[in-house]
């Protein structure tokens, strides 16, 4: 495979068959197979046999990207804007005085005490049931240990799409499958949700708000409808992801606490910098105490001092949150309404995200690229949803909007060997 003589979905010969042609023992080649397929490289269909993966897992998504060029404008990296995120050095230096003063050594606790009493009020306040507090390097740090506690190499995780390029990434890296939910601005469609998990699948990972890449937010009515499905299906392990937590004004409707086993993940990284690396996840008693047995087991904990600088960000009211979330809601609104004004449909409900379906999806991210926009290609994003182009307005100034609707407008209504319709 290495050598690439086998092609992405190519079917592999069954394991007594090759165990035969190479002379092996049986047991060696069904080893092989497990190792492969636990990597992401192969994937198993029952008795349809194993194939080798169409994507395989190890390659990732993010090559799927565009190089911007000197004097491109980048609005494709998906970061939030650096202007409204807080200062940390003052955090920071406070933690570290802390720490000082009370060093934290092997055999501590691993959450900081006053992290876990801010995020658990916090939570409280928004509905998420009542649950141990942990804390990991980011929201797919929390998953990927949420998932990797639970399911075994085969399993199968329904997923949103289009959605998070890195989580379908990380599923199939941890040899699961994935089976697409779609979605609309309101979240995961119901059907999808009730098909996916009639047709086996045992997790099913959900963004609560500001989904990446659609801006989709779950409603009150959407929650109510997903929480009718889920009750019918009490096994399935539901992992909920509010990484717009203080970025977005709407009002989440957690899911969790329906089925048996839950985890819901907030990260600190679009309100208060990605480079904290910290996002505090809750869940049932026994999803937490195995995701905390196997931290042990790794890095041990986040960063103490870490823990204590987000407390004093969070203790002195260091973001603004209705006003960070009015900024971005500005922007994206100005965006959409540009483009409806040029016949172009978009959505971007919530977070610093607009996705906009395009017929050519490599030909409309090279000729926004000439017209000097750098935007996300949907492939970075989709599994079998539609083409599409994500923009990330998090640093969209009001003279942009105009000149960048025109450019999207010129890009979707060009045809290949057609021109322009």
């Amino acid at each position: 495979m290495g050598s690439g003589e086998l092609e992405p979905g190519q079917l592999l010969p069954p394991m007594r068959e090759l165990a035969e042609r190479l002379g092996v023992n049986p047991n060696t080649v069904a080893a092989a197979y497990r190792t492969l397929r636990e990597r992401g490289v192969i994937e198993t269909d029952g008795r349809r046999g194993s194939r080798v993966r169409s994507k395989p897992a190890t390659t990732g998504r993010e090559f799927i990207r565009v190089e911007v060029p000197a004097g491109v404008r980048d609005a494709a990296a998906g970061n939030p804007d650096t202007a409204l995120l807080p200062p940390l050095a003052p955090a920071f230096a406070w933690a570290a005085a802390q720490g000082d003063r009370e060093p934290v050594l092997y055999g501590h606790e691993p959450v900081e005490p006053d992290l876990a009493r801010l995020a658990r009020a916090e939570l409280d306040a928004d509905g998420v049931p009542a649950g141990p507090v942990a804390v990991t390097s980011g929201s797919l740090d929390a998953i990927e240990r949420v998932l990797a506690v639970h399911l075994k190499p085969g399993d199968t995780v329904a997923v949103e799409d289009p959605g998070w390029g890195s989580l379908l990434d990380l599923v199939p890296a941890l040899g699961l499958r994935t089976v697409p939910v779609g979605l609309d601005d309101d979240g995961p469609l119901p059907e999808d949700v009730r098909r996916a998990l009639e047709g086996g699948a045992r997790a099913l990972i959900v963004t609560d708000r500001a989904q990446n890449p659609t801006g989709a937010a779950v409603s009150a009515a959407r929650a109510r409808a997903l929480r009718a499905v889920l009750r019918r299906y009490p096994q399935t392990l539901l992992v909920e992801d509010d990484h717009g937590h203080r970025i977005v004004d709407l009002p989440v409707h957690p899911l969790a606490g329906v089925t048996r086993y839950w985890a819901f993940v907030r990260s600190a990284a679009k309100a208060y910098g990605p480079d904290l690396r910290l996002a505090v996840l809750t869940g049932d008693e026994l999803t937490l105490d195995r995701v905390r047995g196997r931290q042990r087991l790794g890095p041990g904990w986040v960063s103490r001092i870490t823990q204590r600088a987000v407390v004093r960000l969070w203790a002195d009211g260091a973001v603004d949150a209705k006003a960070v979330a009015a900024a971005y809601g500005r922007r994206r609104d100005a965006l959409i309404a540009a483009l409806a004004e040029r016949g172009v449909a978009a959505r971007g409900r919530s977070g610093m995200n607009v996705w906009i379906g395009v017929p050519d999806e490599t030909g409309a991210v090279a000729r926004l690229l000439q017209a000097g926009w750098a935007v996300a290609p949907g492939a970075r994003f989709r599994m079998g949803a539609p083409p599409g182009i994500r923009i990330t307005v998090s640093t969209l100034t009001e003279d942009e909007v105009g000149p960048l609707a025109d450019a999207v407008a010129s890009a979707v209504r060009a045809v290949p060997g057609r021109g322009y319709v």
